[in-house]
């Protein structure tokens, strides 16, 4: 009897010890890790121009520069799928530009009106893989002024003052067509090619009268209507040999120009006279 109550004691004794004891976890089979995946690398656009700069001579009659590029970290599937696009838009120095409206008064056609533009484009060219309205919404276009009926024309303060918004409409859309009239302002929708999954070129044509300064060409990479990455070249257009002799002189000494170029005039007229009056009859 004693031995079992000496056993009941044991076993009091040493079940509250065995109840604070933590339990341990079952280990199961280790979980996999996964790491984490790179991000997709963004598609970004780069563009040349075939010549920097260009002389322009007494003989120039007009040019054709040649924009080039690559789409880097280039996503397109395969060739030819219509996976990007491109546009290409080559911008001369702006100018401020003065329009003048004729109206039939008495008969006689004479300035009415006129409106100045403090700052027109004095070339504007665009080049890309279709029509500008399939790649992107006007709002998108009218952001990065793409496209003639997004050039910037700042009317000044007067002219706002002077005429309405329909009116300064009128006046900016003739300037647009007096402009492509002379070649100076040029669209073209097939202008850009693709030669592989990122490989594009396009050629712009200078006219004749293309005036001196540097151009600007703006590449913009365009995917799903939104523009994902964009390029700026330059080329500059400066005068050489007579040309430029001429020109210099001219605004360096204005005042020895003019004399020089009446004494020109009349000169070439006394030669003419004597010349004529010596011939028989």
């Amino acid at each position: 009897m004693r031995h079992l109550l000496a056993f009941l004691l044991a076993v009091m004794c040493v079940a509250p010890a065995l109840a604070q004891e933590p339990r341990q976890p079952r280990m199961g089979p280790p979980r996999p890790t996964f790491a984490p995946t790179p991000p997709v690398p963004q598609e970004k656009v780069e563009a040349d121009i075939s010549t920097r700069t260009l002389a322009v001579t007494t003989g120039f009659t007009g040019h054709e520069i040649v924009v080039f590029g690559a789409i880097d970290n280039s996503q397109a599937p395969k060739e030819q799928t219509g996976y990007y696009d491109v546009v290409i838009v080559v911008e001369g120095t702006p100018f401020p530009v003065v329009v003048r409206r004729k109206s039939d008064v008495a008969g006689v056609w004479i300035n009415t009106s006129s409106v100045t533009f403090g700052s027109v484009p004095s070339y504007y060219a665009i080049a890309s893989t279709r029509p500008i309205e399939e790649i992107a919404g006007p709002l998108v276009l009218e952001r990065h002024a793409i496209g003639l009926q997004h050039i910037k024309m700042t009317p000044s303060a007067a002219t706002r003052a002077s005429y309405k918004d329909y009116e300064l409409a009128a006046f900016r859309a003739a300037v647009i067509r007096l402009k492509k009239k002379d070649n100076l302002y040029v669209i073209e929708p097939d202008g850009v090619t693709f030669a592989g999954r990122s490989l594009f070129r396009s050629t712009i044509a200078l006219p004749a009268n293309v005036p001196v300064g540097p151009l600007v060409a703006r590449t913009y990479l365009f995917r799903n209507g939104e523009v994902v990455s964009a390029h700026i070249a330059r080329v500059t257009l400066h005068r050489a040999g007579i040309e430029r002799l001429v020109h210099n002189f001219a605004f360096v000494y204005p005042m020895s120009y003019g004399f020089v170029a009446v004494l020109l005039a009349v000169g070439s007229g006394l030669l003419a006279s004597a010349y004529f009056s010596r011939q028989p009859g």
